[in-house]
């Protein structure tokens, strides 16, 4: 185990260079990175259940496929927090002792990887499998979560890249496993009474 990794010799230059620019930018855009790097999240919610809702007008496997989404975003998130508290690495804001658009967390509040990166790659690969529109509005969407987390301060570049990784890798191994096992999974809910979750009435 790595104790209290220090990240800073990675990116810490670069971490640097952008909070800077974020304490020099309009209010009104740092108002608005803040908001979507905290709440952005939400709007991954909505597309899984956009998706989910349209997917059960098209068949049960294809509906399948979108109420997995949210299972594997969570299994990306348990993933992202055990590989945290592996590495253990601290904030940006406590190594170099910047100021920045975001509160710094409290000690113990691991960096790596970052935890906003990984469920949003997670949700937009998975969703991809679900509907290519949608899954391109949340790589979009996703990118700029990503960049959200290094301007506000939260993260340094490394851990939003390796947080990325891990959701995408966890969302297209799962999803990649589930599409040949989607109609069985289907016919299994199914059985137990679950129709109404996969087919529109």
């Amino acid at each position: 185990m790595i104790i209290a990794f220090d990240g800073s010799s990675i990116d810490g230059s670069v971490y640097e260079d952008v909070v800077s620019r974020a304490q020099n930018a309009p209010g009104w855009l740092d108002d608005m990175v803040s908001l979507w790097s905290t709440y952005g999240l939400a709007v991954f919610a909505v597309l899984m259940v956009i998706g989910w809702w349209r997917a059960r007008r098209t068949g049960a496997a294809h509906a399948v496929t979108a109420l997995a989404v949210p299972v594997v975003v969570i299994v990306a998130y348990g993933v992202d927090m055990g590989v945290k508290s592996i590495v253990r690495e601290d904030r940006p804001c406590q190594s170099l002792h910047v100021r920045t658009l975001e509160a710094c967390p409290a000690p113990g509040d691991w960096s790596f990887p970052s935890n906003h990166a990984a469920l949003a790659v997670a949700a937009a690969v998975a969703l991809v499998f679900v509907s290519r529109r949608l899954g391109a509005v949340a790589v979009v969407a996703a990118l700029a979560m990503g960049v959200s987390r290094v301007w506000v301060g939260a993260h340094y570049p490394h851990d939003v890249l390796a947080g990325a990784a891990v959701g995408g890798l966890v969302a297209l191994t799962a999803m990649l496993v589930l599409r040949h096992r989607s109609e069985v999974v289907a016919r299994r809910l199914t059985a137990v009474r679950l129709g109404a979750l996969l087919l529109a009435s």
